[in-house]
């Protein structure tokens, strides 16, 4: 079970993504991921003074709404700023996983109902 969730989970994750980016729609998405937790990375580390990898670490806490209450802003414009982060970027990670989960589940179901044809686009009739 262990082999699963460390192993097999990424994996399938990572196949998802790798499928979804040939949808330009999820592309523009995941450009605009990107650009979010990168700018939320360069905020906290130039405003609240942290490591690149703690600046990056909250950003994706916080917008995945997991929030652990290690690392919290400590001045107003951070704390102003993830205010609107947050209101901004949830949306954005939810459409986006969204989105992969989407992918996943289509990708399982065309291997349950075509087993011969792995991660091969459809053939012309």
């Amino acid at each position: 079970m262990l082999l699963v969730v460390l192993v097999l989970v990424p994996l399938r994750f990572a196949r998802a993504v790798r499928r979804s980016l040939r949808d330009p729609e999820f592309r523009g998405l995941f450009v605009l991921v990107v650009i979010t937790l990168a700018a939320g990375t360069l905020f906290y580390w130039r405003v609240e003074g942290w490591s690149l990898l703690d600046s990056f670490y909250f950003s994706s806490i916080t917008l995945t709404t997991v929030g652990y209450g290690d690392l919290a802003p400590q001045t107003a414009s951070g704390k102003l700023f993830t205010v609107f982060y947050i209101f901004t970027g949830i949306g954005l990670i939810v459409g986006f996983l969204n989105t992969v989960a989407r992918a996943a589940v289509e990708q399982r179901e065309e291997r349950r109902t075509h087993p011969g044809r792995r991660n091969r686009p459809p053939e012309d009739q």
